[in-house]
């Protein structure tokens, strides 16, 4: 398939530089930009979603005996706080990016509107969307497929942590799990693998849009999979 647009979704622990503690890890973002500076190179459009859990996780709430609608409003202003981070690192080396929030916070970055997210893609600006959708009880990856659907885009690219695609269980507890490289959203649905929650999975079931899940260590698997490589796992509608 030729993509002329596409959505980003990385976590925000890929952003981390666990060994010093730091919640960027400044060589990563230097990954992700000069992929993103090769994909955009070959006229693909590209909007991110980044995640905030290197600065905040939804489980953190309970354990700190604050309700979840309070712990999903920190959270997305941790994915506002890593936008931010992310377009100030990636305009220094020579990206043209905005970010876009679903949750106001005008003095800092843009509030998300459908019509000028478009246009900003096709001026070739990077979007990251930010802020989730902008109301509790809904995470990253039902904002992700939600942006996804809203401008369009011809496929998800979903980096994973240490993980090379979609299993029939989960690798981590299971050595003899296996790969899969192409599954249907029912399927999805019906084994119960969880890649996104039902919610996300839902909003895409009915649509044209591809996910492509892989292993976002090697950041340039973004860049082989738009040129047609087989990588990771796709999730489609038939």
């Amino acid at each position: 398939m030729t993509y002329k647009r596409i959505l980003l979704k990385i976590s925000g622990e890929a952003l981390e530089d666990k060994e010093n503690s730091q919640i960027y890890n400044p060589a990563v973002l230097e990954k992700v930009c000069s992929t993103i500076k090769k994909v955009t190179a070959l006229g693909v459009q590209v909007g991110m979603v980044v995640g905030g859990g290197n600065i905040w996780r939804g489980n953190l709430s309970d354990k700190i005996g604050i309700e979840q609608a309070t712990g999903d409003y920190m959270g997305m202003l941790a994915t506002i706080m890593n936008a931010m981070a992310v377009q100030g690192y990636f305009e220094k080396q020579g990206l043209k990016v905005r970010v876009m929030s679903a949750l106001p916070l005008e003095s800092c970055v843009e509030t998300y509107v459908r019509r000028k997210a478009i246009r900003h893609l096709e001026k070739g600006n990077v979007v990251i969307f930010a802020g989730g959708v902008g109301s509790p009880f809904f995470t990253t990856d039902t904002g992700a497929a939600l942006r996804a659907k809203e401008i369009n885009a011809d496929g998800i690219f979903m980096g994973k942590n240490g993980v090379d695609g979609v299993f029939d269980d989960d690798p981590r507890k299971n050595p003899d799990a296996k790969l899969l490289k192409k599954i249907t959203y029912s399927e999805l649905l019906a084994k119960g693998l969880k890649v996104m929650d039902n919610t996300a999975v839902g909003l895409l079931s009915g649509s044209d849009i591809d996910i492509h899940v892989f292993n976002m260590a090697d950041t340039d698997n973004v860049l082989r999979i738009i040129q047609g490589e087989d990588i990771g796992t796709l999730i489609s509608k038939n």
